[in-house]
């Protein structure tokens, strides 16, 4: 092979490392940085799938046998993973050996779905002591007592017109449910129910798109009024629903400082349901406050939603 083969070849593994690992390794490094930016914070919400995403690359890249890009490969992919650690490991305290535990199912449904079936297998198979669905449309509405049947406790938020859609939040349970409560600066709905686990606040939220729909500062403003909703006075809380965010973005640290809570892991991701999930961006969370522990999260069977819907398991945290 010629010299200038050689270098040709070399510009052209060049180039196409690049363009494979460079938008990732950007992404890493926007998260890394904590910068608040909003394009920043946007690109901070694929760490997780970016990691993924350079362990493919980069197995390609061995497969071809280009030594400097699978090195290139590795380091990008290590930096992505350490940008996500935060999602996937978010120190949950060890729960109470003798304490017992319930099982949250939570889900942003969209709206225009009307697809009761799915909704139903999803929730049947999850078996849920809790219910909490953002985005409820009209068809699941009028379908609740076939959705939610065990879950004879329920609390429906007044229908929100978006889109041609009606969208409601509703909270269900398998124990009575006591006050109710909605905030009209922002979308938090809170109940309070008895569980074996005492009483417990539990709150939908749902904030709005980072980027684009709004206007610049409105996800900003929206996480810090649903930061400073207060809780039943001195009740353990459950805050959970679509914050449009990973938790340990601006948003999340927003409403962690503002809230007090902590979030459960958020990996593998929700958001699109379309990929796979390790794929997603985790946008769905769930948040609990001082004295409550989540032991397990999993994602639950695909509703007809475009987020996947996610059933944690929460128990009283060891003291």
């Amino acid at each position: 092979m010629s010299r200038f083969h050689v270098r040709a070849q070399i510009v052209l593994v060049t180039l196409a490392t690049a363009a494979a690992l460079g938008p990732l390794l950007g992404i890493a490094l926007a998260d890394l940085s904590g910068i608040g930016h909003r394009w920043f914070d946007l690109a901070a919400q694929f760490s997780a799938p970016a990691a993924v995403g350079a362990l493919i690359v980069t197995a390609g890249f061995a497969l071809l046998r280009w030594r400097v890009p699978v090195l290139a490969g590795a380091v990008t992919a290590a930096l992505c993973a350490v940008a996500a650690a935060p999602q996937a490991f978010t120190g949950m305290p060890r729960p109470d050996e003798d304490a017992p535990s319930i099982r949250l199912y939570s889900a942003n449904l969209y709206a225009g779905n009307a697809d009761v079936e799915a909704i139903r297998a999803s929730l049947k198979e999850a078996r849920p002591d809790l219910v909490l669905l953002i985005e409820a449309g009209d068809e699941v509405h009028a379908a609740l007592d076939d959705v939610l049947d065990g879950l004879p406790h329920r609390h429906v938020s007044p229908r929100v017109a978006w889109r041609g859609f009606g969208a409601r939040t509703v909270i269900a349970s398998r124990w009575p449910l006591e006050a109710m409560r909605t905030d009209p600066r922002v979308h938090v709905f809170s109940a309070v129910t008895r569980t074996p686990l005492g009483r417990l606040d539990l709150s939908g939220v749902h904030l709005t798109r980072p980027w684009p729909y709004q206007v610049q500062w409105e996800q900003i403003r929206q996480a810090e009024i649903a930061a400073r909703v207060p809780g039943a006075p001195g009740l353990p809380r459950i805050a959970a629903g679509d914050f449009n965010s990973v938790p340990d973005a601006r948003i999340g640290r927003i409403f962690a400082a503002g809230s007090g809570l902590r979030p459960a892991p958020a990996f593998p991701g929700t958001w699109p349901a379309a990929l796979p999930s390790a794929l997603g961006v985790g946008i769905d969370n769930v948040w609990v406050s001082e004295g409550l522990t989540v032991t397990e999260r999993r994602l639950g069977r695909p509703n007809g939603s475009d987020h996947r819907p996610v059933v944690t398991v929460l128990s009283r945290a060891r003291r």
